[in-house]
């Protein structure tokens, strides 16, 4: 029996269909890219307490609530990211997605007490929440609008989550942070369009004009290589910035280009699901960026 249908057969469809769109096949890949940050500012070991409700409020309760308010207005019917074959939206999902966004919100001001960085971790909410609604909600509903869904993403994704996993722990914000969460910007801007070649055509049928269907598949992917290159010079800058070789990099700009320099060559002979397993192979290429980073900027005094 499958995991998901374990759920459905444990909590009832109706309830696991909440659940589905948050979207938790993600949770994985946030997890990671969160505690990124935490690794890098304090090393080893953490304040369990304070690492679990941060980990909570900004991977389960902010992004799940931010993909539940998107699914509620996309209505998708094909597979959308991190989740195949989605259930219809429940009725009650976008004022779901409100109260788990409310909650990240209200939680994350208790992180305010710590010094001396850790109201930025609110500020960091504040604004990812704001940008949630922004992305998905009607009239405004960024993500319909080529160029502006790419930023959304890019902050959120690349430069917000490590920035959040870093000030929780009371660091204040620092250069060196500020050049990696700008390298994993760009970073972000490399796997967007990754997540939408696959789409192209049911966003066509709903009107989006995303940045796929507004560049094509072949300058989005010529985009991809060039922001992944950006990328790591973002992160050899945060490598001399604390007096590290940044020459470890060349094993996760060769996991990149290596996915997309081929896919950029094949892809008029590659369908939606080959494009879709490219994306996936992309998560793969950042969590060995993730890795590489770890082991580069691992903190002298962890």
């Amino acid at each position: 029996m499958s995991a998901r249908a374990l759920l459905e057969r444990s909590i009832g469809e109706s309830a696991s269909a909440y659940l589905l769109h948050l979207r938790p096949a993600e949770w994985p890949i946030m997890t990671a890219h969160f505690l990124l940050g935490t690794f890098l500012a304090i090393g080893w070991p953490w304040p369990w307490g304070w690492t679990l409700l941060a980990w909570f409020l900004f991977v389960v309760a902010m992004n799940g609530g931010t993909l539940a308010l998107n699914s509620a207005f996309d209505n998708d019917e094909g597979d959308i990211g991190y989740l195949k074959n989605p259930p219809p939206p429940p009725k009650r999902l976008a004022a779901f997605g409100y109260a788990l966004l409310g909650v990240s919100l209200i939680g994350s001001m208790a992180f305010m007490k710590i010094k001396p960085g850790g109201h930025y971790f609110f500020e960091i909410m504040m604004t990812c929440v704001l940008m949630s609604v922004l992305y998905s909600v009607p009239p405004i509903r960024l993500k319909a609008r080529a160029g502006w869904d790419l930023l959304i993403n890019c902050l959120g994704f690349g430069f917000f989550t490590p920035m959040a996993g870093w000030v929780f722990t009371g660091r204040g914000l620092e250069r060196g942070l500020v050049d990696l969460c700008v390298g994993f910007f760009f970073l972000f801007a490399a796997l967007y369009p990754l997540t939408q070649i696959y789409q192209v055509a049911e966003d066509t049928k709903r009107g989006d004009q995303t940045l796929v269907i507004r560049m094509g598949v072949v300058r989005s992917l010529t985009y991809a290589i060039f922001a992944a290159i950006v990328a790591h010079l973002w992160f050899a800058q945060a490598a001399l910035h604390a007096g590290r070789n940044p020459a470890f990099l060349v094993i996760s700009l060769v996991a990149w280009l290596g996915i997309l320099i081929p896919w950029r060559m094949r892809h008029a002979r590659m369908s939606d699901p080959e494009h879709e397993r490219g994306m996936y192979r992309a998560l793969a290429a950042w969590a060995v960026t993730d890795m590489s980073v770890l082991i580069l900027l691992w903190p002298k005094h962890g």
